[in-house]
């Protein structure tokens, strides 16, 4: 039987407070969170348990990010906090009060799709779609780490550092998303295509 503090805690937005902390009416098990989301400061009563993909979808009913496996495993959960890619599923929710988190319905500006976002239109980068906002996510994640000189397996081989993206690198460093569609191709068409338009 589900406590009904708990079960409220789940489902009811919270009173705004400055940081995370136990609520009154639900000390045990609940905290309210602050987090800017898509440059919109948000304030939510969660159940400690609560993941970060299970406040966004839930919570702020942000239903881009997607639950794949919920393990960690196939990367359709990818969000960016502070602009670096994080699993959603694998975080909670309590410790990153404070974080700026982008999701993919943050990451279109004015009316225009992130340069990614049109990259995999044009590209033809994807099929059914269900990975496309984790891959996406990853994808602007996992440029700005290349350009800061963040080493993969790839480049740790490597003697130097080439200046342009290669399909090697590109691959060991997304292999953490998963397209159960096989659309492996397209996508790493768009993302170099954005690599080298960025360099």
């Amino acid at each position: 039987m589900v406590d009904a503090s708990l079960s409220s805690a789940r489902t009811s937005p919270g009173r705004i407070t400055r940081s995370a902390r136990a609520t009154p009416g639900n000390a045990q098990h609940g905290i309210t969170v602050r987090l800017t989301v898509n440059g919109t400061a948000r304030e939510v009563e969660i159940d400690t348990r609560t993941t970060l993909l299970d406040l966004l979808r839930e919570h702020l009913h942000l239903s881009g990010t997607k639950k794949g496996c919920d393990h960690g495993q196939c990367g359709a959960c990818t969000i960016l906090i502070g602009g670096r890619r994080v699993l959603s599923c694998l975080s909670l929710a309590a410790s990153h009060d404070g974080a700026e988190i982008t999701t993919i319905e943050g990451l279109a500006q004015g009316g225009h799709l992130h340069p990614m976002q049109q990259a995999f239109v044009d590209h033809d980068g994807f099929q059914c779609g269900y990975c496309t906002p984790g891959q996406i996510c990853s994808a602007i994640g996992m440029l700005a780490e290349w350009k800061a000189g963040w080493p993969s397996l790839v480049t740790m081989e490597q003697t130097e550092r080439h200046p342009h993206l290669d399909i090697a690198d590109l691959r060991e460093r997304m292999a953490g998303n998963l397209c159960r569609c096989s659309a492996y191709p397209n996508i790493t068409a768009a993302i170099l295509d954005v690599a080298e338009h960025s360099a």
